[in-house]
């Protein structure tokens, strides 16, 4: 009977040594792990501010409805920048009302359009 991943060509186990021989041989065999942080390329940060998403646009009145996800919702007049394509294009005053992880904001400068990022940095 061989065991996968086993050092040894073919393990022949005889009773209860047999079998434990069995399991501490294929269990001794593990992946290296790599300490937290180890790694040059990754980089973790912890996201701060806000990051919402234009739901709809009503150009004649210019107001905008965000929607943020959960537990993230900007205070009333706070002002945040609204991104398309990583280039900001204008920006929006929250006015109010919400409800749910949505939000009213008014158009105080550029445009916006449906999609469009929001955030305050």
């Amino acid at each position: 009977m061989a065991c996968l991943n086993c050092p040894y060509e073919m393990c022949a186990p005889s009773g209860a040594f047999g079998g434990v021989l069995i399991l501490s041989g294929c269990a001794s065999r593990k992946l290296p792990v790599s300490p937290a942080g180890s790694d040059p390329k990754l980089i973790v940060t912890a996201q701060e501010g806000f990051d919402g998403r234009v739901a709809s646009v009503n150009s004649n009145l210019q107001f905008v409805v965000i929607t943020f996800p959960v537990g993230q919702m900007p205070a009333m007049d706070q002002r945040l920048a609204v991104y398309r394509r990583g280039l900001k294009v204008g920006e929006v005053a929250i006015t109010g009302p919400h409800r749910d992880d949505s939000i009213v904001g008014d158009i105080v400068a550029g445009e916006a359009a449906a999609g469009d990022a929001i955030r305050d940095r």
